[in-house]
């Protein structure tokens, strides 16, 4: 794939969130991170340049371990680290975006709206039903077809 891509993206999630006693609890699922059960997510991100991906089996498995190790460090700084300062914190540069409902809010009742109004029809109801259907099935057909 090195043709098709400049750069691979290491992404860490890190969902924020302790019971009482100190011990890390389960990740959230999605409907109750959406529902602010867990309010707060960390994200760390590294840009890797193609040129450093090894191609060889043997070096790619070791990269990949390797990868992981980084990995295991960033998550034991997060929530061990003994500089209070560090603690609960990626390295590097931290970036704060709240999600205000004033930026949510004009989507949700466009796409509502939409919805509602396509749903309220038979010919929208239909539209709807074959849409999912036969978009799904396109999907998996063009995914299989590209793989």
């Amino acid at each position: 794939m090195k043709n098709y891509l400049d750069a691979i993206y290491d992404v860490t999630v890190v969902y924020q969130g302790k019971d009482n006693k100190g011990e890390r609890e389960e990740s959230p699922s999605m409907t109750e991170f959406l529902c602010k059960e867990c309010p707060t997510i960390h994200i760390h991100i590294a840009r890797i340049d193609k040129k450093d991906v090894p191609e060889e089996q043997e070096y790619m498995r070791r990269w990949l371990h390797e990868r992981f190790e980084i990995k295991d460090k960033l998550l034991i700084e997060f929530f061990d680290s003994p500089d209070p300062e560090r603690r609960n914190k990626f390295p590097g540069k931290c970036v704060h975006s709240k999600l205000s409902l004033k930026k949510t809010l004009p989507s949700l009742l466009i796409l509502s709206g939409l919805t509602a109004g396509m749903l309220t029809t038979e010919a929208g109801r239909k539209l709807y039903v074959n849409t999912w259907l036969y978009g799904t099935l396109l999907g998996c057909l063009w995914v299989t077809i590209r793989a």
